[in-house]
């Protein structure tokens, strides 16, 4: 019996040992871990681009794609842009009704007008003076002629209540727009909407003041059909506010959206702001002497302190006395910043805890004054394209580049209206510090170029302006753009298995 009970536990000892061995076995042989990899957005080429001048009666139009050289075929390949070897065209049309919504209003069918122009030419500026009268103009374009395509509007005069240069860049239609600038109480202010495709568009607008909310999302829409625009004076809305922020959305359907201020002291259009963020830098400062003034709004629900630093030549620092601006929830709230940053090509750099939208009114000088904006913009991670340089004995055009988080480094191309393209120009932007940099175009080219700022490889954030200036005997004549990201790439949302797709 015990030699028996021995050999029990022997032979127990011998399976725990087996058992040991093999899961020891198996424990080193196991495959390594599959890591979950978060989905990542992917680049991808700009096929198609529309854009809308809204107001180019009377106005300069300008338009230009890159060469390929700056878009997806940059690697040698031999296609002439995603559209294929050389083919892609970018029409200028009027917006219009579509033939089944004209024929719905008048009983009538309704055809497609007349473009203004066809263009098929990449790497080669375009430009036109415009009759006064018309409506908006849609720029569209495919194949070769889309990656990176821009264009702009912009008006001289020198004389009556529209003395200035009043510049835009055409707009893309989407489903959110801000602008901040000056209120209908202090300026003309002239809201251009435009629905350039085939659904109606739903449109409503949100205004916040010095003093609050002055208009609610509800009870103000207005429903554009397809090919319909509209001008809507903003002090029939709301003629209170001397200083705004506006919010132009769609529940429904896309719309390009732009603002025009008119100022006893100048005209320009706003430029569109960048989405509310709790960090945002508004750049293209030029240096030249003139009055500047900083609107921040705080559209939420909550009051903010906003800290204020400035990117200038010399470095990247607050301001005495000017560190930061109290913002009340729902307000859009001002700061003199003359004596901080005038006359300095500059950028500036506002955080706060809760989401803000900014912008700047410049003033230049002279006897009669005309103003120019910017706003709060994106980086240019993907280059930045500008339609409009001009270049003479009393024009000039300059480009405000600031790097305020990390050192820059971009290359800018000079695209002449007529001649050979000349070698591009490398730029550095220290860490914390504002370049401005002149822009001429080669002799004999004429005094019209466009302009391609390209980032570098491991190059820091930048971001930047151009301002276009010019000397009259009663005073300087202006007008700024925020650079914004040039329509080359496109980041595609990830894509995930979901039942929900197939769900009713």
């Amino acid at each position: 019996m015990k030699g028996l009970i021995e050999n029990r536990f022997g032979l127990l000892a011998l399976v725990l040992v087996a058992l040991a061995a093999l899961y020891g076995a198996a424990y080193v042989g196991r495959p390594a871990p599959v890591v979950q990899r978060q989905p990542q957005a992917v680049k991808a080429p700009v096929e198609a681009v529309s854009v809308v001048c809204p107001a180019p009666g009377g106005t300069r139009i300008s338009v230009v794609t890159p060469p390929h050289s700056e878009g997806p075929d940059a690697e040698g390949s031999d296609d002439k842009g995603p559209g294929g070897k050389g083919t892609g065209s970018a029409t200028l049309t009027r917006v219009h009704a579509s033939a089944e919504a004209a024929g719905a209003k008048t009983g009538k069918g309704g055809g497609s007008p007349k473009p203004e122009a066809v263009i098929d030419r990449p790497g080669v500026l375009w430009q036109r003076e415009m009759p006064a009268g018309g409506g908006p103009i849609t720029v569209a374009a495919s194949g070769s002629m889309a990656p990176g395509l821009e264009s702009a509007q912009t008006a001289r005069d020198t004389s009556g209540t529209q003395r200035g240069l009043a510049g835009v860049r055409c707009v893309e239609p989407g489903a959110d727009a801000w602008f901040v600038g000056p209120g209908p109480a202090g300026a003309d202010v002239r809201l251009y909407l435009a629905n350039a495709d085939a659904a109606p568009a739903d449109v409503s607008v949100m205004i916040y003041s010095g003093e609050g909310p002055v208009l609610s999302d509800r009870g103000n829409g207005v429903i554009l059909q397809p090919g319909e625009h509209k001008a809507i004076e903003l002090r029939d809305l709301a003629p209170s506010p001397l200083v705004m922020a506006l919010r132009v959305s769609t529940g429904n359907g896309r719309v390009a959206a732009a603002v025009k201020v008119v100022l006893r002291k100048g005209v320009d259009w706003l430029p569109v702001a960048a989405a509310p963020s709790t960090t945002v830098v508004v750049p293209g400062i030029p240096g030249i002497a003139g009055r500047r003034e900083l609107y921040v709004t705080a559209p939420g629900e909550e009051d903010t302190v906003v800290q204020v630093k400035a990117v200038l030549k010399d470095g990247f620092y607050a301001l005495k006395n000017k560190e930061d601006v109290d913002v009340p929830a729902g307000s859009t709230a001002t700061m003199d910043l003359t004596t901080g940053i005038g006359g300095q090509p500059a950028a500036l750099v506002l955080t706060s805890d809760v989401p803000i939208v900014a912008g700047m009114v410049i003033t230049g000088t002279g006897a009669v004054q005309d103003v120019a904006f910017t706003a709060g913009a994106q980086p240019i991670d993907l280059g930045s394209v500008v339609a409009d340089g001009r270049s003479s004995r009393k024009q000039t055009s300059r480009l405000v580049l600031s790097a305020p988080f990390a050192a820059g480094a971009v290359q800018i191309r000079i695209l002449p209206q007529k001649g050979t393209v000349p070698k591009p120009m490398e730029v550095t932007v220290p860490a914390g510090r504002t370049r401005e940099v002149k822009l001429k175009p080669p002799a004999g080219s004429g005094s019209a170029f466009a302009v391609v700022v390209q980032p570098q490889p491991g190059s820091g954030p930048v971001y930047g302006g151009r301002v276009l200036d010019e000397s009259t005997r009663d005073g300087l004549l202006i007008t700024a753009q925020p650079l914004a990201l040039a329509r080359i790439w496109t980041l595609v949302p990830p894509t995930t298995d979901s039942p929900a797709a197939v769900l009713p």
